[in-house]
């Protein structure tokens, strides 16, 4: 192969350079780890008081937020695009973010009404 076919320009990106088995075994890892805290919490230390919903939810919103973000950087490719196609797809998440935020903290209102 010649090295002109090997080289990438600057700016230019390859997918199979960027994602090897390895990488996408890693990721996994990572995931499933990120599931297994969010399991041992909602089946063992919420349902024993040794921790409240109150912190729980909190902790569930942001390890969710982690997965999302590995499946979109890598899966997705997201990671390895061009900063304003990665800002047109943050600046909405975090609104959103910012939204469950508000909305959480309305609904704690409504329920200490009742």
């Amino acid at each position: 192969m010649s090295s002109e076919h090997t080289e990438i320009k600057h700016g230019e990106h390859d997918h199979g350079d960027t994602m090897t088995r390895g990488r996408i075994w890693k990721i996994f890892f990572v995931l499933l780890a990120i599931t297994c805290v969010e399991f041992f919490i909602a089946l063992y230390l919420v349902p024993n008081h040794h921790m409240g919903l109150n912190i729980a939810n909190p902790i569930y919103i942001i390890l969710t937020l982690a997965k999302a973000f590995y499946i979109v950087a890598y899966f997705m490719h997201l990671k390895f695009e061009k900063a304003g196609l990665v800002y047109t797809i943050l600046v909405p998440i975090l609104f959103i973010i910012g939204l469950i935020l508000v909305l959480t903290n309305e609904s704690h209102h409504w329920i200490t009404l009742r």
